[in-house]
């Protein structure tokens, strides 16, 4: 088979470097890659959102298969166009990825269906949503409705704080069209959860849990980001929560997307809560996690072609999947200032260490192939991942590989997943 990856970034390579285990795979194409990609991968310059250039690309190479790993182009509309050229894609269409791309019909979805979730309002007004703030109860969360990469959501601890974020989303046009409207939601406490599941439009299957960290610094402090590390699998995500997911959850927003006419078919991501009430959505995506996938990927024993392709034909229910005994930890390694301004550029130093090293990975966000050898070319640069026969041995793994990498401006958390070491 011929397969065709549409992004550049850490979920990508992860895809990319589970997709090369297969033995269906003959090649394998990313557009438009980074330097790691370009290990496994033939890249091609084609931005993500070009929905003919990849189309035209893929008719060009007779592609068997492609793989929308992104939002942007999901909500987008690019995996519509492979399927209208008649290509085979792995992806929801636009109708059914507006899950993630609106906030505001992902929280109606949810209350219309009994989809255990947070009490909410939706505002496109910023003085409405400023009156509603007098009232209502701190903290509390306010949500761009848009696609914000994944920095939409502000947690208010204060009045001034959200009437702040009132402005920074509405008025100042922070994440640009995406504030466009807002929803305000009730905050939740308790331990955050995020679970991938692949979907055939009828049939809904869950990967191993995971748990991402999104603050920029260490105690969960500074601004919210694309992820700074993430474990696999949750200690707090038990059989009993697992068994209320999948009914209360998981199967019940399959069936409300096809009850609307958005047949979802692809990754449902499930961001949960899990509260002194029982789990409740946090937030939808429609795609891989980014560093999630980072650890799920490499616990996952099926092959991913077989299972993207079951997704695909409505055969989801003949698959069992099967994920390693091994815990996995995902690091990831920042430039300096992200997710503000940062600096790139910089030669990266130890990446042939990982080769032939069974049980650790590194897998490439931000980075590019130039003269001087591999360089930085982002705000999150590299996930490092190591596995370990428990959390905690994981844990120490990943940390004695970020060890192995040296750029100038490097940054990263030093707690990703010591909860789990306090278990």
């Amino acid at each position: 088979m011929k397969v065709l990856i549409v992004g550049g970034g850490g979920r990508e390579h992860a895809i990319a470097w589970k997709c090369s285990q297969s033995k269906r795979v003959t090649e394998l194409y990313a557009a438009p890659g980074n330097a790691g990609i370009a290990q496994l991968a033939t890249c091609v310059d084609i931005s993500v959102m070009d929905a003919e250039k990849l189309v035209a690309f893929a008719k060009e190479k007779e592609i068997d298969l492609a793989i929308v790993g992104p939002d942007d182009p999901l909500v987008a509309g690019v995996a519509d166009a492979f399927m209208d050229a008649g290509i085979r894609v792995f992806g929801p269409r636009a109708n059914a990825a507006i899950i993630e791309g609106s906030k505001a019909f992902s929280k109606d979805l949810m209350k219309k269906y009994g989809i255990p979730s947070a009490a909410y309002e939706t505002f496109d007004n910023a003085d409405a949503a400023l009156a509603y703030l007098e009232t209502a109860k701190m903290p509390i969360v306010l949500k761009a409705d848009g696609l914000a990469l994944g920095k939409g959501v502000l947690i208010c601890n204060t009045l001034e704080e959200a009437k702040e974020g009132v402005k920074t989303l509405m008025l100042d046009k922070q994440f640009g069209s995406a504030g466009d409207k807002i929803v305000i939601e009730e905050f939740m406490t308790g331990r955050e959860v995020s679970v991938l599941c692949f979907c055939d439009g009828t049939h809904i299957k869950p990967m191993a849990s995971a748990q991402d960290h999104k603050r920029a610094k260490d105690g969960d402090q500074g601004l919210n980001t694309g992820g700074m590390g993430t474990f696999s699998p949750s200690p707090f995500y038990t059989d009993d929560v697992d068994k209320f997911c999948k009914e209360h959850v998981y199967q019940k927003t399959m069936d409300a997307m096809k009850a609307e006419g958005r047949d979802f078919t692809g990754i449902l991501f499930c961001g949960l809560m899990l509260t002194p009430d029982g789990p409740r959505v946090l937030e939808y995506n429609a795609r891989f996690g980014d560093p999630e996938a980072q650890v799920v990927l490499p616990r996952m024993k099926n092959d991913i072609i077989d299972v993207m392709e079951a997704c695909i034909d409505g055969k989801l229910d003949e698959v069992e999947l099967e994920f390693d005994e091994q815990a996995a930890v995902c690091v990831v390694l920042a430039s300096d200032g992200y997710p503000e301004h940062y600096d790139k550029g910089f030669v990266i130093d130890g990446l042939d260490t990982f080769k032939d090293k069974e049980g650790y990975y590194v897998f490439h966000a931000g980075t590019k192939q130039t003269d001087k050898g591999i360089v930085t070319n982002g705000g999150r640069v590299l996930g490092v991942t190591a596995k370990g026969k428990t959390l905690v041995e994981a844990r120490a793994n990943a940390y004695k590989a970020t060890e192995w990498i040296q750029f100038e401006n490097k940054y990263m958390r030093h707690d990703i997943g010591k909860a789990i070491d306090e278990q």
